[in-house]
């Protein structure tokens, strides 16, 4: 019989089981640490940072789209979108 696997497991590569809103920062990192994702509720540009320090900027980020990136802070500077949320 074959095993099954359950779909909806935590771990690395299992759906975000934590959620936390954003608060943009150019200083201060998310407060559950990195996050698996970010969720995009209003529309712009995200600037986010990664674990080894670099920013990148997603420009005209779409209302409602998912980031799949870990990202350790999410800047204040140039971040013009809202209603971010990371998954964790």
């Amino acid at each position: 019989m074959a095993t099954i696997s359950n779909p909806h497991a935590t771990g690395d590569s299992g759906p975000a089981d934590t959620f936390a809103a954003v608060t943009k920062s150019d200083t201060v990192d998310l407060p559950g640490g990195p996050c698996r994702a970010l969720f995009v509720g209003v529309a712009g540009d995200v600037v986010a940072v990664t674990c080894a320090d670099v920013a990148v900027t997603f420009k005209n980020v779409v209302s409602g789209t998912l980031l799949p990136v870990i990202a350790r802070r999410v800047n204040s500077t140039s971040t013009t979108a809202t209603d971010i949320v990371a998954l964790y």
